[in-house]
């Protein structure tokens, strides 16, 4: 008898990337065809109050493409989309890329793989010896790094990259960790790698292919302050206290 395949599941967050959904959407779809035929795998477009086109063209994605699944939310927040499917419980493997899909996609595979073979998070690093980041602009370098540094100053940590928005988790993870984790913005990220890893939760690290996207919607200057905010709250609440952290 066969052995059964792991199911993954691969969130697509998305706030109004009418222009990028569809040929990005279907760009992952044709890579997991070629590239994760060890996984039954199914892609999740979380869209977090779009108020464009992304809705029609996500639910038309997914009447068009059984492997494509459309799930909306009326609040805000990547964070909040990623935690709204990743609770769903029916997946073995959860991940979610950036939908401009800067990071090369060539990466899942070994992502993945990490967390059958014990791993319980995965995660693209732009910031280990053998990444490659091209077109990212020298003030964004230096504020990644200074950010990085900072986290591990403040808690000891031992991952090189909170931020990069490429990231995989087992169902342990999703049903032991993902309830501590308060952010649902752009802070999701630094909060589940610094808490998963003061609960114990082994981290794997690939080092990435990055392209920056100048067409990103993020906003540099809000997400900073999110993320100082977040730190902030970390430091002085440390919910792994008394779970062998500091």
């Amino acid at each position: 008898m066969a052995e059964k395949k792991l199911k993954v599941n691969i969130v697509l967050p998305v706030y109004n990337e009418e222009e990028e959904l569809e040929e990005h959407t279907l760009r992952l779809r044709d890579f997991l065809k070629r590239s994760l035929g060890d996984f039954s795998w199914q892609i999740t477009i979380a869209d977090n109050a779009s108020q464009d086109k992304t809705p029609e063209i996500g639910q038309r994605l997914a009447r068009e493409h059984p492997e494509i699944t459309f799930f909306r939310l009326e609040e805000k927040g990547r964070g909040r989309a990623v935690k709204a499917v990743w609770q769903d419980g029916k997946a073995d493997i959860y991940a979610y890329t950036d939908i401009d899909l800067s990071t090369d996609l060539k990466h899942f595979p070994p992502l993945i793989k990490s967390l059958r073979e014990g791993y319980d998070i995965a995660v693209g690093s732009r910031l280990l010896p053998k990444s490659v980041v091209k077109g990212r602009t020298f003030k964004r370098e230096i504020i990644s790094r200074g950010y990085n540094f900072l986290i591990k100053i403040l808690f000891q940590t031992r991952f090189s990259d909170a931020q990069c928005g490429f990231k995989a988790v087992t169902k342990k993870v999703t049903h032991e960790l993902l309830p501590k984790i308060q952010d649902n913005e752009w802070f999701f990220d630094s909060e589940l790698l610094i808490v998963g890893e003061k609960f114990g939760f082994k981290i794997y690290e690939e080092p990435a292919t990055w392209i920056d996207n100048p067409g990103s919607t993020v906003r540099v200057l809000g997400t900073i302050k999110g993320d100082l905010a977040g730190l902030w709250r970390l430091f002085w609440t440390k919910p792994w206290r008394g779970n062998n952290g500091f």
